[in-house]
């Protein structure tokens, strides 16, 4: 028997189930003047600090699971709209800690009640945010991302000439 299926791939699902949330997101925050992306760095950053850290910009990357290049142009943009500060780590000098203003974390708590609630009409078919489908979603989708992402090694030059 083939292990092949006539529907889509769960690759394709995953795709698909990343895109759908980044729109919704996208189109939830759109009036409170973030992005998506923004949105997930902000997030990040209020839940850090609410832990007792002022991150680096490589430490938050690392956490909200972000390129470190693009998590700086994020950071310079909201350092512009007044919501983070950037200041250099005074025990590295290299780098840059971030922390919300007053202003940035006026506009985040907004943000994760906005996002909160669409979560729980999202996830209405597994019982919402709190329904037990939910639980094992959750337990199922971090299984998924605790797998490290394989080295892949590059083609050799005389495969790439043929």
């Amino acid at each position: 028997m083939s292990s092949t299926s006539e529907g889509p791939t769960p690759g394709f699902l995953v795709w698909r189930l990343s895109m759908k949330w980044r729109v919704a997101v996208d189109r939830a925050i759109g009036p409170l003047g973030l992005t998506h992306a923004q949105y997930s760095l902000l997030g990040s950053l209020l839940a850090m600090q609410r832990s007792g850290l002022r991150p680096s910009q490589r430490r938050l990357a690392d956490h909200a699971g972000l390129e470190p290049l693009y998590v700086s142009k994020l950071a310079r943009a909201l350092e512009a709209a007044g919501l983070i500060e950037r200041t250099t780590d005074p025990g590295d000098t290299r780098a840059v800690q971030l922390s919300l203003t007053d202003a940035g974390r006026t506009v985040t708590l907004r943000a994760v009640d906005v996002v909160r609630d669409l979560l729980d009409q999202q996830l209405a078919p597994l019982g919402g945010l709190d329904g037990a489908d939910t639980e094992a979603f959750i337990r199922t989708v971090t299984a998924l991302l605790d797998v490290p992402i394989p080295s892949v090694p590059s083609p050799s030059t005389d495969e790439t000439q043929e």
